[in-house]
């Protein structure tokens, strides 16, 4: 390559023309190292090495926004970013090794010339590649986050059309005639970050269920996992709590590696078949969530099933009222107010009625708890230690946490 020819810019023609034949079985032989990645994802990246090699020239802006267009070609066939950036360095090489054929040329100067050249449209072309590649995956990430998120929000709300619905869940995999339940997780503050969080969650529940039927997103502010449950364990309660108890425990215990949302609580629905299944579990668990919550529960995984008596209570909000009113109510005129009596209350069914573990759940003594007990009998005429009496006094305590009384006044029951 003379001087002259350099000043000029002088240049062969980028397309490979009848002369070029030896640019093809370049590009089939990087190919091959590749794995058989599609030659058509070179475009004119051989051309333009020959070019650099050859005669000097430095790659134009167009041609690197062309190779752009090729990263995210690759990105979008599903290809992965190795085998592409394989293909290049492969094809650099091979081609590298054949330039005596172009290059006739014995001069030091004139090969260390080339061989830079060469690397320059090589380190451009790659890094270009590379980046196309990876702003398609981020599209690509983008719409898949937009269309789990628009599904999760149908298959929770239950109406939408199951035709449709079938069809869109089975690229996540998901199987809507299997029983599934719903498991909601709520950090301390505001949602930290979502796609940290829904990685997280990800790789651990996949890793134990399996990437199909499972689908992690986020609504209103909460974590959602969708997740199989076990069909054998529908109507036997024991399988399915312990199926359940395991899906929330595996989630805190992941959500609690973050560093930051925690405390984080977490609740299950009970599993359901079918699409109004997913939708009824959702209620559930936001259900107890919002429980839990209201109760000021200790623990930080709660099941639907555990609070299914709340659920029964709360639907004939009236007549819990009226019981509250009617049977702890003359609490109110108790030293101290209602609340220790009714903390003592619940302490005591909650052990089995038994006085000297409740003192040790109270940190009080045995004699405190059963004054304050005996002093439930004068007030309301109800023995606690009675079992004619106790049903009527635990659900009116159960009814006075779901209605957060004494600390609130009760609603009105008409």
């Amino acid at each position: 390559m003379t001087d002259s020819s350099r000043r000029r810019g002088g240049r062969r023609p980028s397309a490979p023309g009848p002369e070029d034949g030896w640019l093809v079985e370049v590009a089939e032989g990087a190919s091959r190292d590749a794995g058989g990645v599609p030659v058509e994802l070179l475009g004119d990246y051989l051309p333009l090495l020959a070019d650099a090699a050859a005669y000097g020239r430095q790659v134009k802006r167009g041609e690197l926004d062309a190779v752009g267009l090729l990263g995210r070609r690759a990105a979008e066939q599903g290809i992965s970013a190795g085998r592409v950036v394989q293909l290049y360095l492969s094809a650099a090489r091979r081609l590298w090794q054949d330039l005596p054929i172009v290059v006739r040329s014995r001069d030091r100067e004139a090969v260390r010339a080339a061989a830079t050249a060469v690397l320059q449209v090589v380190d451009e072309a790659v890094a270009t590649l590379a980046e196309g590649y990876a702003v398609a995956r981020r599209d690509l990430v983008r719409r898949e986050e937009a269309l789990r998120r628009e599904l999760i929000d149908d298959l929770l709300r239950g109406d939408s059309d199951l035709g449709t619905l079938v069809e869109r869940a089975e690229p996540f995999g998901l199987d809507l005639a299997r029983v599934h339940q719903v498991a909601l997780a709520a950090p301390s503050r505001r949602l930290p970050d979502a796609e940290a969080a829904i990685s997280a969650l990800e790789a651990v529940v996949f890793d134990r269920l399996g990437d199909r039927d499972v689908l992690v997103a986020t609504k209103d502010g909460l974590l959602v996992v969708l997740a199989p449950a076990d069909p054998a364990a529908a109507g036997r309660l024991s399988s399915a709590v312990d199926a359940s108890n395991e899906l929330g425990r595996l989630m805190h215990r992941e959500l609690s590696r973050l560093p930051r949302g925690r405390p984080w609580r977490v609740a299950v629905g009970r599993g359901h078949p079918g699409l109004y299944g997913i939708a009824r579990s959702y209620e559930e668990a936001r259900e107890a969530l919002a429980m839990a919550g209201r109760l000021d529960a200790d623990t930080p995984v709660v099941n639907a099933h555990d609070l299914l008596i709340y659920r029964v209570l709360l639907r004939d909000q009236p007549a819990i009222v009226d019981l509250v009113q009617a049977v702890l109510s003359p609490l109110t005129q108790a030293r101290g107010g209602a609340a220790p009596l009714l903390d003592t209350l619940d302490a005591y069914f909650a052990t089995g009625t038994v006085a000297t573990e409740s003192a040790k759940r109270l940190h009080v003594s045995v004699r405190t708890v059963t004054y304050r007990l005996d002093r439930v009998k004068t007030l309301t005429g109800y023995d606690p230690a009675d079992p004619a009496h106790r049903f009527t006094l635990q659900a009116a305590v159960l009814g006075a946490k779901v209605l957060n009384w004494p600390q609130e006044p009760l609603p009105n029951p008409g």
